[in-house]
């Protein structure tokens, strides 16, 4: 009998990690290996317990699951990564796509169907949710860098800049250069106008 799959499973939502960790150990091929809440320390379980596939969301603490898969990708090249997010916006299908991740699901697939989506990228195949992609063509190519699109969705709630900045792990001038940055590349005149703009072509 092959090995089963070995997989980590990032997400900093706990009841939602920790059902699909339950749903997949029904799984006879598939085995989860490590858990983890934050950008940081799914990078360090990977180091540590070295999976077959690493399923992250994209949205995390400390690093999103774009970051952490980038990481991945340099150090541990024989880990296969994915992401899962509620948040699937083209700009993002793009980045993860640059950064080496195998697959691309929104958060709303069955247990069952991540188990086979997991499958599919340990076999060494792509996935991308077809919805996603066909957004991601449509909306173009982003004129943000990772860092600016990562602020300004930062900004998206109006948060203050002393609050993005904690959040981002940056220092507020840093982030007032990002925000008037990504405000000046897509035309807008301030940050709420540059949110509502990035967002509506996928960018954030």
């Amino acid at each position: 009998m092959t090995e089963p799959v070995r997989v980590l499973l990032a997400d900093d939502e706990h009841l939602i990690r920790g059902a699909l960790a339950a749903l997949l150990a029904l799984e006879d091929d598939l085995i989860v290996v490590a858990e983890a809440a934050t950008g940081p320390e799914a990078l360090a379980m990977a180091r540590a317990h070295r999976p077959d596939v690493a399923v992250l969301d994209l949205q995390m603490p400390g690093a999103d699951g774009v970051t952490v898969a980038t990481s991945i990708r340099d150090e541990l090249p024989d880990c296969r990564t994915m992401i899962v997010t509620s948040h699937g916006r083209p700009g993002h299908l793009k980045r993860a796509l640059a950064a080496g991740v195998r697959g691309f699901a929104p958060k709303t697939v069955s247990a069952q169907r991540l188990a086979e989506l997991i499958r599919t990228v340990h076999a060494g195949n792509r996935y991308v949710d077809p919805e996603l992609a066909a957004d991601a063509i449509a909306a173009g190519d982003s004129p943000l860098t990772a860092r600016e699109a990562e602020v300004l969705e930062l900004a998206a709630d109006g948060a203050p800049v002393a609050e993005i900045a904690r959040r981002a792990a940056l220092s507020p001038g840093t982030v007032r250069n990002y925000l008037s940055s990504a405000a000046a590349k897509v035309g807008a005149e301030n940050r709420h106008a540059a949110v509502r703009l990035a967002r509506s072509k996928g960018w954030v």
